[in-house]
């Protein structure tokens, strides 16, 4: 339950902390006073978005503070699936910054608002007036059945394999995409890894072509270079070696006697010994350096097909060549491997369509067989609350594809005549009869929401006197399963509570602020019989609030 609420820098408050019981509370006060503000400070602390707009003091943060006794009930999973410290007296914190910027904590653990709002879900259910719209919801509607049926397990089942199902349906038409796509493009693809296979290509060939065609184009001026060099090096009378082959005789003779000349001797026959390699190298490579037209034109041919591959492809290397038939190769395995993909994910469809299909049917029997307690619980409500003849009737239509609640529709329906059979809701009530009927529901499926709290905010709306008894009455009755807080302008319920609240302001020169305090029982008296007969409370009024009081 909701035990305490600090509000500060919010709106119109200033510094505001109020504590709060369990049972049924009401909340009073006149037009205007911020019985609103407190239900929108308390849907901020459940994820709703925030600005600045929402700050008293533009240059301070807001800070909305509540501490929830949550001991019995079973949430510890919530607080380990996003580790967070679980307590008994769980503390949930928003602040809202000078910026517009907003931060969340849970039991003092940052978290976002999505994770705020899945605990805030599992704490209070906060009924604004707008919110009587909902009965004509059929998301609503379902939600209602399936609350009462106890199906949270079997539809979180069914749900996990309704997100594989649809994640399985959309690979299916991504692959049918695909293979449209690249099966139209077969025909190419088969020709392009055809002529890259053909060119039997090789890594490093084009750079290998290139330097061997430069080589035959100057066959002629290489051999004759070489041929000179070898010249230089080898002839007779003045060539390099014979000279080389002099000095060094000389130098082995002198260096008998000029034992200096020794290493001159060394150095000298080492250079011999290179020359002669060097000069026989030279000779060698003349030898193979041949004029060879038919060999060039092999060449140019092969580099004139690497040059049109590459320029076709937009590549500039053969290794870029191997790399593109590689990859063409692979699309094209896996075009023929696409049937046996393709059989795959149907198969898989199928089998989750079946599973959806089994689980759906489990659902459709649970929400059949509560159906009937919800109608008759309504009904008889309904009839309690001013209605004799109001009929309220639950029904069910097949769904001809699976959706995220199963393959059941569900629709309200409703009349208060007997002589008019019953119609959608939404068509045929009105705005007292949907409050009525919404109040009758919450209460119906009070005992079955597993929920601390609930607030209502002016449910009441559009009645009056007996019928507000009544209203007062139930909420009463359901206070025995949740702690129940009703924002009310009506005396019936506002002295159906055990504890009451009044919302008011205080103005100055400087502000006004609203503020909350718990009546005590003579303030209670008075408050009533303000709400009864006006400012000036009579001493009937009194007697009257004494009464209502009592009863």
């Amino acid at each position: 339950m909701l035990k305490k609420l600090t509000i500060k820098n919010y709106v119109l408050i200033d510094d505001l902390s109020i504590s709060f019981d369990n049972g049924f509370s009401t909340i009073t006060g006149e037009t205007g006073a911020g019985k609103s503000i407190l239900l929108g400070a308390l849907s901020l602390l459940v994820g709703q978005r925030a600005d600045t707009d929402v700050l008293l003091d533009k240059t301070s943060k807001c800070i909305i503070e509540a501490v929830f006794d949550v001991e019995q009930y079973a949430i510890q999973s919530f607080f380990q699936q996003n580790e967070i410290d679980y307590d008994v007296q769980t503390i949930i914190r928003r602040e809202i910054l000078e910026t517009g910027r907003s931060r969340a904590y849970i039991n003092d653990t940052p978290v976002n608002l999505s994770v705020l709002k899945e605990l805030g879900d599992k704490l209070i259910d906060i009924h604004s007036q707008h919110q009587n719209s909902y009965l004509s919801d059929q998301v609503f509607q379902l939600k209602v059945i399936d609350t009462m049926a106890h199906n949270a397990a079997l539809l979180s089942e069914y749900r996990e394999q309704f997100r594989k199902y649809h994640e399985c349906k959309k690979q299916l038409i991504e692959l049918t995409e695909k293979v449209e796509k690249d099966k139209a493009e077969l025909g190419f693809l088969q020709y392009q890894f055809d002529e890259l296979v053909g060119a039997n290509l090789k890594a490093g060939e084009q750079e290998e072509l290139e330097n061997e065609a430069i080589v035959l184009s100057n066959a002629e001026s290489i051999k004759i270079a070489l041929l000179n060099i070898s010249h230089y090096l080898q002839a007779e009378e003045n060539g390099i070696e014979v000279q080389m082959k002099e000095a060094l005789n000389i130098a082995q003779k002198v260096k008998n006697i000029f034992h200096k000349a020794e290493n001159i001797a060394e150095r000298l026959g080492s250079m011999y010994v290179e020359l002669k390699d060097l000069s026989a190298e030279t000779e060698r490579y003349a030898e193979q350096v041949e004029l060879d037209p038919e060999r060039l034109t092999l060449v140019k041919e092969r580099l004139d097909m690497l040059y049109s591959l590459s320029q076709k492809h937009k590549v500039t290397s053969s290794e870029e060549l191997i790399g593109l038939r590689d990859k063409i190769g692979e699309r094209l395995s896996n075009i023929q491997s696409f049937d046996e993909h393709l059989a795959l994910l149907h198969k898989q469809i199928e089998d989750f369509c079946a599973s959806l299909h089994e689980i759906s049917l489990k659902l459709r029997e649970k929400r059949k067989a509560i159906a009937p307690s919800l109608e008759n619980t309504v009904s008889q409500m309904l009839r309690q609350l001013g209605m004799p003849n109001a009929v309220f009737v639950v029904q069910f239509d097949e769904l001809n594809d699976f959706q995220s609640s199963g393959l059941d529709s569900v629709q309200f329906l409703f009349t208060a005549n007997k002589q008019i059979p019953a119609q959608d809701i939404s068509k045929v009530a009105s705005g007292g009869e949907i409050s009525r009927t919404m109040l009758a529901v919450k209460s119906a499926i009070a005992s079955s929401l597993a929920m601390p709290a609930i607030v209502f905010d002016e449910i009441d709306t559009g009645v009056s006197g007996e019928i507000a008894d009544k209203m007062g009455g139930i909420m009463q009755a359901m206070s025995a399963n949740m702690q129940v807080i009703s924002i009310t302008h009506l005396p019936q319920v506002a002295a159906k509570g055990q504890y009451q609240y009044k919302v008011f302001k205080t103005e100055s020169s400087k502000a006004t602020n609203t503020h909350i305090k718990r009546l005590t029982n003579d303030e209670r008296i008075i408050e009533i019989a303000k709400m009864l007969s006006g400012k000036d409370v009579s001493e009937a009024a009194i007697t009257n609030a004494k009464v209502l009081l009592q009863s």
